[in-house]
């Protein structure tokens, strides 16, 4: 009996280890779905802060370009 008592205790310890390997692994993937959603945000933020550049400098580019003919 003894046997399966040392069974038990040792099937316990690695279904509680694998538990909580299993709980860290999906906190952590939590963690980089919520920065990978910010990451696209500030993405796209970004984006826009380009476009609005573009469009700057092509008027700028214009407006040189209308100045020296």
């Amino acid at each position: 009996m003894a046997k399966n008592d040392r069974l038990k205790e040792v099937s316990v310890k690695v279904g509680a280890a694998l538990g909580k390997a299993n709980r860290e692994a999906h906190i952590q993937a939590k963690k980089v779905s919520e920065a990978s959603k910010v990451a696209k945000e500030e993405l796209k933020d970004i984006a826009k802060q380009v476009e609005a550049l573009k469009k700057q400098l092509e008027k700028t580019a214009k407006r040189l370009k209308a100045e020296l003919t």
